[in-house]
């Protein structure tokens, strides 16, 4: 069929990325920690503006943006979080060797 080798290759590509994301932000690497919540829609965009222009080297595929859709009785809420990775684990610093007296 024309195109089928092109669509695997596509496929292929994707769940490699999708295995690469998983490995970086998967829970033994680290956790999402909420920075920002609100429920203006208006402040939410705001937010996302001053984050553009003040941390230009964010690193946005670190960055969940979420939109809880709310009910009558709850109303939607926007929230942002960052992946922080666990710290890396210290490599042991060499004891002193006893001094030969």
């Amino acid at each position: 069929m024309p195109g089928q080798r092109k669509r695997k290759r596509e496929r292929q590509r994707k769940l490699a990325e999708f295995a690469r994301e998983a490995d970086r932000f998967g829970p033994d690497a680290g956790r999402w920690e909420l920075r920002y919540a609100t429920k203006d829609e208006s402040e939410w965009q705001a937010e996302l503006r001053r984050l553009r222009t003040e941390e230009p080297g964010l690193d946005w595929d670190a960055v969940r943006l979420d939109m809880l859709c709310g009910r009558s009785t709850h109303p939607t809420t926007y929230q942002l979080s960052v992946f922080v990775p666990h710290p890396a684990p210290e490599e042991p610093t060499a004891a002193p060797l006893p001094d030969p007296a």
